[in-house]
């Protein structure tokens, strides 16, 4: 019988779990049931647990064997402030939150793979299971890894996995290099003269000069940026004004940047800066920039890249991995975790064509149909990587 054979088994007790974990979602540093219920389970299946990295983190251990070798697996734990649409059973029950991006999946997938390797125990080393708290946002994995992830718990090598909608069920994608992009936010505060809206000529209008900045920042992209360079600059917001006839004295310009390396990250901060203060110096206004890096680009290890398209390959056929999938300007905070260790991230398939919902949507839902090929995938990493041959 094969490893997704004996995870199709209890595979109604996974999707139960996952669809607890949809219902009652937590958000970053929050997650106080959902690592309880991921502690328990741990527990249950043989795994020595430590609770408490980043407030609300969850590593679970398992040994086989003599060998040194040791591997991370990780997983998120936190949903986002949206309010659900969904009307399934499973619905969330807090208003506000959802599991809009797969993270109850993500988290049920290892937890699955924890259960068969602890059952079966065919591997020489060490696994850990990293269950990572806030990474919307919060930068968890940061936190852990300065809490002492890495020294607590070594690993030669660190892996993680994400759900991609519009992939169809059964297929992953994983790319050596950059694969998905580093990630700033920035306020723009500029300060003007405020004044009544009739006679603007007393006034030094900052609404005037964010929207000069707002134009003028698209450049950094198309004139500062090499055309094989991808990056993104976007204002999300702006705020002012409280009233019809009264220009005010200030304006807040807010919003994001991606790009894929650490250089094109700090070019666009430079570049933002310096074209904030001089259009508003022009206009005799003055303008601060606070652009801060939230996420590093993440990037795969070519090696582990490789040896995880391998691993995928040998559950569904190499003719289901893509090895130079695309890139995503979304973030991920695994970054941090592969700027810490050799290791690699993929996506599997959550489903694609009429009801495959993107992330970060009220009306997504995980695909539990892919809860075993996922915790197979995990297994075979493990019992590849730490095999007693090796």
């Amino acid at each position: 019988m094969t490893v997704i054979d004996q995870i199709r088994q209890f595979a109604p007790e996974l999707t139960a779990f996952r669809r607890d974990l949809h219902a009652h979602p937590e958000l970053g540093f929050e997650e106080e049931r959902t690592a309880g219920r991921i502690a328990a389970a741990l527990t249950d299946y043989g795994c020595a647990v430590h609770r408490g990295l980043a407030k609300t983190g969850v590593v679970g251990t398992l040994r086989r064997g003599r060998s040194a070798r040791a591997v991370g697996l990780r997983a998120e734990l936190d949903a986002l402030p949206i309010a659900e649409l969904n009307r399934f059973d499973h619905r969330s029950r807090h208003p506000g939150r959802m599991h809009a991006c797969g993270h109850d999946g993500h988290a049920t997938m290892l937890l699955g793979a924890a259960r068969q390797l602890a059952a079966s125990g065919d591997f020489d080393g060490t696994v850990h299971f990293i269950f990572q708290p806030a990474e919307e946002g919060g930068g968890g994995a940061d936190v852990m890894i300065k809490e002492g992830l890495f020294d607590k718990f070594p690993c030669d090598a660190v892996f993680g996995m994400h759900n991609m909608p519009g992939l169809a069920a059964g297929k992953f994608s994983i790319r050596p290099g950059p694969m998905m992009a580093g990630c700033a936010f920035f306020d723009i505060a500029i300060d003007g003269v405020g004044g009544h809206g009739a006679m603007p000529e007393s006034a030094v209008d900052p609404v005037v000069v964010a929207s000069q900045i707002t134009l003028a920042l698209q450049t950094i992209v198309s004139r500062n940026m090499p055309p094989f360079d991808p990056a993104v600059v976007s204002v999300t917001r702006i705020e002012a004004g409280d009233a019809y006839n009264v220009i005010p004295a200030r304006c807040m310009l807010r919003g994001t940047a991606r790009g894929f390396t650490d250089e094109t990250m700090r070019l666009i901060g430079a570049r933002m800066a310096r074209l904030a203060a001089s259009i508003a110096e022009g206009f005799g206004a003055t303008a601060t920039t606070d652009y801060r890096v939230i996420y590093p680009p993440l990037v795969n290890d070519a090696g582990e890249a490789r040896f995880l398209g391998d691993v995928a390959a040998a559950l569904v056929g190499e003719d289901n991995v893509a090895r130079d999938g695309r890139r995503l300007m979304a973030s991920e905070d695994f970054s941090y975790m592969l700027n810490a260790r050799p290791g690699a991230f993929l996506y599997i398939g959550n489903g694609e064509g009429e009801g495959s919902c993107e992330v970060h949507n009220p009306n997504y839902d995980f695909n539990d149909g892919v809860l075993p090929l996922g915790a197979s995938l995990w297994v075979t990493l493990v019992e590849t990587r730490l095999t007693r041959q090796g």
